[in-house]
């Protein structure tokens, strides 16, 4: 059986002024292409598929009529989940409807997914966090543990836990139960959930920049451990950059955004996983890298030739630009840069000399002109910074007037 895991879209998302909507619909056409050439069997969609619990109608289309197509109108079922960015309640409302598609939608991560059957596959059995589907091309079930994302508490008034018990002994209770009940050797067994989850005694994993976060210290760290041995494949969303924090033999895989959506992802590969599972055996992943999507920078230059130079040479992208100089951007040269570019998200003034304090121009000599008596309190304001040109041409207006 081939398997597709996608998740992070954030249907709607914006960087800034920019909206994103266009790059959306072609990485999503570039999503359903993977899917028809690689004859998937079943698509996983593993949460945040808004950027938020309000979207547009223009998002809402996009989704819906991608599900759509990705489900070759019924042919082949998909599987979506509610993510931290989602409403729930959203997400679960049109299921009767989208049933007819051969289109699973869970909002909820205790929901019971009501048995149906479709000409090519039916869901033969379905409890609380779980279904198991049949496709007709296999003699072999399918078996799906469903996670999809909800604050700690809710998780354990969901599961109906103590709530001073620890959220990994929650989840690895009730996951253990239906895997033990419902997960044996004769089916293919997936966990799929919206989880920040990590390998005991690892790293960290950042969350990018702009996405809610899940992680509160550790009270929301689910650790990786706690999957059921039955399961062959977690298809996990939440971060944005593809990896797997499990073992070659037993993966746990965040399968990435299909773009770049904030610049701590600058320069980010995006894929998707297509999995192979059989049941009683290892699976085996590929990640299919995304083309589509504008790529993100975050550059550096000390001149505003050289900004130029480079804007005009990487026209069809989105950036963020940090410009170090002596003193503040000049009317026309801010212009002059913007004018170059029409992908400048954010342009960000530094100053070269850093170890400028107050102390250095502790003692003013107040026999000094005006004017020089006003670059001196500026340079003790602004980290050494010199006023620029339209700067003190504005402060000799402000003289003249007065004088």
């Amino acid at each position: 059986m081939k398997i597709m895991h996608t998740a992070d879209w954030h249907l709607g998302k914006r960087l800034d002024r920019f909206s994103r909507l266009e790059e959306q619909v072609l990485v999503l056409n570039e999503i359903i292409e993977i899917a028809d050439q690689q004859n998937v069997d079943l698509v996983l969609v593993a949460g945040d598929l808004f950027d938020n619990f309000n979207p547009g109608v223009d998002a809402i289309e996009l989704f819906y009529k991608t599900l759509k197509r990705l489900s070759l109108n019924g042919k082949r079922p998909v599987i979506a989940i509610s993510g931290n960015h989602d409403s729930p309640s959203l997400i679960d409302a049109p299921d009767p409807l989208a049933r007819e598609c051969g289109i699973i939608l869970i909002g909820h991560p205790n929901a019971k997914v009501h048995p149906f059957e479709l000409e090519n596959f039916r869901i033969s059995n379905s409890t609380n966090g779980f279904l198991e589907l049949e496709l007709k091309s296999f003699d072999f079930p399918v078996r799906i543990l469903h996670t999809p994302y909800a604050t700690e508490v809710r998780l354990k008034e969901y599961f109906g836990e103590n709530k001073e018990d620890a959220l990994n002994q929650v989840l690895a209770g009730n996951w253990a139960t239906i895997a033990d009940e419902f997960c044996d050797e004769k089916g293919v067994n997936l966990l799929m959930a919206h989880l920040y989850m990590n390998k005991k005694g690892s790293a960290i994993l950042e969350e990018p920049d702009g996405e809610k976060p899940i992680k509160i210290g550790n009270a929301d760290l689910i650790f990786s451990e706690t999957i059921p041995p039955q399961i062959q494949y977690t298809a996990l969303g939440h971060l944005h950059g593809f990896q797997n924090i499990g073992t070659k033999e037993k993966p746990v895989v965040y399968s990435s955004s299909p773009l770049c959506y904030s610049f701590s992802e600058a320069g980010q590969t995006k894929y998707v996983s297509i999995i192979d599972a059989e049941p009683n055996k290892e699976v085996s992943f590929d990640k299919i890298a995304l083309k589509n999507g504008k790529p993100l920078f975050r550059k550096t230059f000390d001149s505003v030739e050289k900004t130029i130079d480079w804007l005009t040479e990487n026209p069809d992208s989105l950036v963020e630009l940090t410009l170090e100089s002596e003193t503040f951007l000049k009317a026309e040269e801010r212009k002059l840069i913007y004018q170059s570019h029409g992908g400048i998200v954010h342009l960000i003034p530094k100053v070269k000399n850093q170890e400028f304090t107050e102390n250095q121009v502790h003692e003013i000599n107040l026999d000094q002109d005006i004017q020089s008596l006003f670059k001196d309190y500026f340079k003790s304001k602004n980290s050494g910074q010199q006023p620029n040109e339209d700067l003190l041409n504005l402060f000799n207006e402000i003289l003249n007037a007065n004088s």
